[in-house]
Parts: structure tokens; C-alpha cells; sequence
């Protein structure tokens, strides 16, 4: 599946109950998607993705947006971690250059 993923902006949350950050992006330069909540999985196994839902009057939840074919879901969810991997990689390099400078 092609599909090109661009200004991938990821806000790091403190964590609590799985949620790791929040997720915006750039479908194919065509369609940004925005507000989408990133959470570890259940079974520790990486990250999935949770689409904004609006609840209505009477109580109903209803999705904003979101992919409809399990290999765009798939490719999204496989571009978005590469990004959060590449982000905490770089926090924690940050991180231990500091150590290592006030040793």
C-alpha cells in the first residue's frame, strides 16, 4: 500500500491509561487529519491509533473520521509509529547528552 504521510506532528502527553500522545498529519499532500489520540496497545505490542468521535444530543457517539480499509489503517498506524519511535529516540539522546555533560 502507497501511501505518503507527511507533517506528521506528534504532542507527547504525560502518559495515563495507555494514552502516549496526540497525532496530526498530511494524507497523500491532500487531506489533513488531526486530533487523532495515540495509545499503546493493550498487549504492550506498539501503538494504535483512536479517530475523533463526536457525541451527539441524545447521547449517541458517532466517528468524525476514519479509515474505512484495514491496510490504510495499517500503513497510517505503521508510518505514525515510525515517527513516535524516531521522537522518543531522539528525546532520549537528548537526554543522555545532558547527563553525560553535567558529569
Amino acid at each position: 500500500m502507497e501511501l505518503a504521510l507527511t507533517d506528521i506532528q506528534i504532542v507527547p502527553v504525560k502518559p495515563r491509561d495507555g494514552l502516549l500522545a496526540f497525532v496530526s498529519f498530511v494524507v497523500d499532500g491532500s487531506f489533513y487529519v488531526g486530533d487523532v489520540a495515540l495509545y499503546s496497545r493493550l498487549d504492550g505490542s506498539g501503538i494504535r491509533l483512536v479517530y475523533p468521535m463526536r457525541t451527539l444530543t441524545n447521547g449517541a457517539k458517532v466517528n468524525v473520521f476514519h479509515p474505512i480499509r484495514n491496510d490504510v489503517a495499517e500503513e497510517i498506524e505503521r508510518q505514525v509509529n515510525q515517527a513516535y519511535e524516531d521522537l522518543m529516540n531522539k528525546a532520549a539522546d537528548e537526554r543522555k547528552k545532558r547527563q553525560e555533560s553535567h558529569e
